[in-house]
């Protein structure tokens, strides 16, 4: 191990982390209605620290109720929730693993807005209407934007007060400082739309505001969509930010005090890119439903979903883009399975290329998501400079100790993630975890109490044990 380079520390400005995998940004509806947290995500987040990985990138953790994604995750918006947090990272802590808060903020994307937010219009950098879902907006006033880059910083300090290893900002995927970012979807006529330096001003502001308030010693990191493919599903739309846009904004990024960048891809989630993989219907039919009011368009798009006659209309608008791909990175998926390696072949390492050159315009240090599960694979994207460091969620979520199979020389696990996205078209309704049933020989019973493990144990400190739990607010 001291000669791998999976398990040489990875050095940040102000942060080592022990090896170079991190636990990508996903998570499940684990928490109270309310946006506080409780065992169930303590549970989830210490499967992932005992497996063996480095770093635990939270998924999106609200800073305020109205940016919120969907009920039942747990916020930072307020004080309150300072001891919960110190309490998930205390745990992840045991396993010298470093914890990293994603601090987010939904803007139109908004899948279940909850019940405080259902008079509301989602906040946005636009009034458009959000053109996959139907998810309706209002643009923010700069008021209201001052008040979001204030609500960040505030994040910040909450998580430093938790005793927290560092934040990122979820400028991906649709979200938000997405909604800012790109050309595709931001049509402001004032300081923050228009040029792509007007664009990038809102993310630049936060980072800004984040140092001011907790300082140039706590670990700071943004996520970006390399290329957006706003068009991806949607054809008639801006195709959106370029990988060119892209590296500009990571140098403003490291410039304004960011001290990593975490490369994904595409305009909303999910994206036909990201996660690349299955999209099986018959999951998707049980549980979009559970979004039907939440945007103008889910009824068509159920519609599609839930009728065989219609899912080939969806295939094309959904898999298109893929056929314009370029090659991959690099070859070097040598099993034996054929069927594993054409999988890995398609899915694995799709974001690299990208993730290289930007690698080659800034000095922090590059994480890159995308469907890792190989040993090889991984050591050969670090060693030959692709990236420092990668995030995996849905192959760890197969196999929680997918890193500790690495330690004792192990290339691949040996049951693979397959990619099936059940894990993802699950996650709206259903607790998180492995779906596919052929990973437990056909045993659904098996599954579900797999699934289900997190729950357990279930007790969370009494309220009076939490009240009892100083607060720092300086």
């Amino acid at each position: 191990m001291e000669n791998d380079i999976i398990f040489k520390p990875l050095q940040f400005r102000n942060l080592t982390v022990k090896n170079r995998v991190f636990r990508s940004s996903i998570s499940g509806r684990w928490d109270n209605y309310d946006g506080s947290g409780t065992q169930a995500r303590i549970n989830w987040e210490e499967k992932f620290a005992r497996g063996g990985v480095g770093a635990i990138i939270t998924s999106f953790v609200p800073v305020a109720i109205r940016g919120r994604i969907m009920p039942n995750y747990a916020t930072i918006h307020c004080d309150e929730r300072i001891p919960f947090w110190r309490k998930v990272g205390e745990t992840v802590h045991k396993y010298d693993c470093k914890f990293i808060v994603q601090l987010s903020h939904s803007g139109r994307q908004q899948d279940i807005g909850g019940v405080e937010n259902l008079d509301k219009k989602a906040l946005s950098s636009t009034s458009n209407t959000e053109s996959f879902h139907g998810f309706l907006c209002q643009a923010m006033t700069r008021d209201e934007i001052q008040d979001t880059i204030q609500h960040f910083a505030d994040g910040a300090r909450r998580a430093r007060e938790a005793g927290l290893d560092g934040v990122e900002l979820h400028s991906a995927n649709g979200y938000l400082f997405t909604q800012f970012l790109s050309s595709g979807i931001n049509n402001r006529k004032d300081e923050y739309g228009g040029s792509l330096e007007n664009r990038a001003r809102f993310l630049l502001d936060v980072i800004r505001a984040i140092r001011k308030e907790v300082g140039t010693d706590f670990h700071l990191q943004f996520k970006i969509s390399a290329i957006d493919y706003n068009n991806a599903v949607t054809f008639w739309d801006n195709p959106g930010n370029t990988l060119a846009d892209s590296i500009q904004i990571c140098q403003w990024a490291e410039e304004a005090g960011a001290d990593g960048v975490h490369v994904s891809v595409g305009s909303l989630f999910p994206h036909p890119l990201n996660p690349i993989g299955g999209f099986p219907f018959d999951v998707i039919t049980r549980t979009y439903d559970t979004m039907l009011s939440s945007g103008i368009y889910t009824t068509r798009n159920y519609l599609l979903f839930r009728y065989r006659l219609l899912n080939p209309i969806f295939n094309f608008l959904w898999n298109r883009v893929k056929k314009n791909l370029p090659p991959q990175a690099f070859s070097g998926h040598e099993v034996e399975d054929q069927e594993m390696r054409k999988l890995l072949e398609e899915h694995q390492g799709r974001n690299l290329l990208a993730a290289r050159e930007i690698k080659k315009h800034v000095t922090i240090p590059v994480i890159c998501t995308g469907g890792f599960q190989q040993a090889s694979y991984i050591r050969k994207a670090i060693d030959d400079k692709y990236c420092d460091g990668v995030s995996i969620a849905r192959p760890l979520i197969a196999n929680n100790n997918l890193v500790h199979d690495f330690a004792v020389g192990k290339d691949l696990p040996d049951k693979p993630c397959t990619y099936c996205n059940k894990c993802l078209l699950n996650v709206i309704e259903n607790p998180l975890g492995c779906y596919e049933l052929a990973r437990f020989d056909g045993d659904y019973e098996e599954m579900v109490q797999e699934v289900m493990s997190v729950f357990h144990p279930a007790q969370f400190e009494t309220h009076k044990e939490l009240s009892e739990v100083s607060v720092s607010h300086e």
